[in-house]
């Protein structure tokens, strides 16, 4: 695994979504939108809403941003309808993807997100082929030189099953995803702040790509990711960022 660093494929991911944040944008209110409508406007009622609510936040979202939607929803004007479908593939050297989405045309999404995976070398796979690869949990990753000792003492009270600290000194914590806004709340008053948190599909094993491999696989991440049907896209892929 020589040139394969979590922290700098998280740095890297980072900027990428930071350079999106327009679409990002636009992506978070439609979830907001969909999940108020779903199951009311009360984030702390609706588990959907809040984290809806924090990804907006997180995103740098304005307040008044979010209140709009939240509106939109719950009055029924917009979202009604919108349906979360996730799709399954594979992109170079078998690295498996999973592409969660929300949509109101299963097939425009379908034929997009076929079509984002075979034009540079993947393959849209059957439900269940790949996400037996992935766990679904609460995902915090913390910068180089946070303090382990203090992370493990308020994550593990508050209900994470993991904290692993790599070579890099990043650490990570994963709960189940039922305990992440617990496990944020607690981190938020201890006054620690990751670098990402998410409810993900966190891959049980990578597949390193490097030279054309990693370029190719890229360019399907990238076309996925500007779809505007796609909500998020998991992959068992990390780069080797000495060939970035």
């Amino acid at each position: 695994m020589a040139g394969h660093s979590k922290w700098a494929n998280i740095q890297h991911r980072k900027g990428r979504q930071d350079a999106k944040r327009g679409k990002i944008w636009t992506k978070i209110i439609r979830e907001i939108t969909v999940a108020a409508r779903a199951g009311g406007p009360d984030p702390s009622a609706n588990p959907a809403l809040r984290l809806a609510w924090d990804k907006a936040t997180a995103a740098n979202m304005p307040k008044d941003n979010i209140q709009r939607a939240i509106t939109r929803g719950a009055g029924g004007a917009d979202g009604d309808n919108y349906e979360s479908i996730r799709y399954e593939g594979y992109g170079i050297n078998g690295a498996a993807v999973i592409i969660d989405c929300m949509t109101d045309n299963r097939v425009r999404t379908v034929s997009d997100v076929r079509h984002a995976l075979t034009k540079h070398g993947g393959n849209l796979g059957q439900d269940g082929s790949v996400a037996f690869m992935f766990q679904h949990c609460g995902q915090f990753i913390f910068a180089p030189g946070t303090s382990e000792d203090k992370i493990m003492e308020v994550a593990l009270e508050a209900g994470a099953d993991d904290v692993q600290t790599d070579e890099d000194g990043m650490v990570e914590v994963v709960c189940p995803p039922d305990q992440y806004a617990a496990v944020r709340d607690a981190f938020i008053e201890a006054g620690l702040k990751p670098e990402m948190e998410a409810i993900v599909m966190k891959p049980l094993n990578e597949t390193l790509l490097t030279g054309d491999d990693a370029t190719k696989m890229q360019k399907i991440l990238d076309q996925l990711e500007s779809l505007d049907d796609v909500q998020e896209v998991y992959t068992t892929a990390v780069f080797d960022e000495t060939e970035e």
